[in-house]
């Protein structure tokens, strides 16, 4: 940031500058001339323009006020010395406000900095056992879904067309071998022939009875 020091007449008062002639401040127009919205704008920018002047000036108006207290030879050496210029331009209010605003931010920062480095550990823990449990759980979880998968393939294969196949030539096997069995135990009289015949019978007629319907269910088309 620089300022231009005004220059003096033989005295130490500032001789501010004038105010600038051949530029009207108001239009010369009529005002039934001028459309509404034209106007509105114009008042608009004019008020802004009004107020960032007196901003502007205003500031100004402090910094002369410090400078016209100064003597010609230390404005000259304001000019010519640089840690003297550096000095006074630090010495402003305005640039003094600025600094210490700077100061706070940059002390906001620098803790909110330390406060994530103190963080910094307990999250990277957080993390590890973040990925700890999710590698346990998923590994449960595809247990289980192993587990149904395996249910359901053989609930599908029990009522499909193989599936029904393999009971029927099950079924017609085990009364064969029940069949036999029980002849056996009729060669070591263990069974009476009484009973030997109504069992076998029933076993023998079991089985046939399957094993046309394997036979049947094999050769017809679904």
């Amino acid at each position: 940031m620089s300022w231009r020091i005004p220059f003096f007449a033989g005295s130490d008062q500032v001789q501010t500058p004038s105010s600038t002639h051949g530029v009207p401040t108001q239009s010369w127009y009529p005002p039934s001339v001028i459309p509404p919205s034209t106007q509105s704008s114009a008042y608009s920018t004019s008020s802004s323009s009004e107020l960032m002047s007196l901003s502007a000036d205003a500031k100004s108006a402090g910094i002369v006020s410090q400078l016209k207290y100064k003597s010609v030879d230390e404005l000259k050496k304001l000019l010519a010395d640089k840690a003297a210029y550096k000095a006074f331009f630090n010495s402003l209010d305005e640039v003094r406000i600025q600094n210490h605003t700077y100061g706070d931010l940059r002390k906001e920062m620098l803790q909110l900095a330390e406060s994530n480095l103190e963080k910094e550990p307990s999250l990277v823990e957080l993390k590890n056992q973040c990925n700890v449990i999710r590698t346990s759980e998923l590994a449960s979880a595809q247990e289980k879904l192993a587990e149904l998968s395996r249910q359901r393939d053989g609930i599908v294969h029990s009522y499909s067309r193989s599936g029904l196949l393999d009971k029927l030539n099950e079924a017609a096997y085990k009364a064969d071998e029940e069949s036999e069995m029980l002849q056996t135990k009729l060669q070591k009289e263990e069974v009476d022939i009484r009973t030997f015949v109504q069992s076998y019978k029933n076993l023998r007629t079991t089985h046939h009875k399957l094993t046309l319907l394997h036979l049947a269910a094999k050769t017809s088309v679904f």
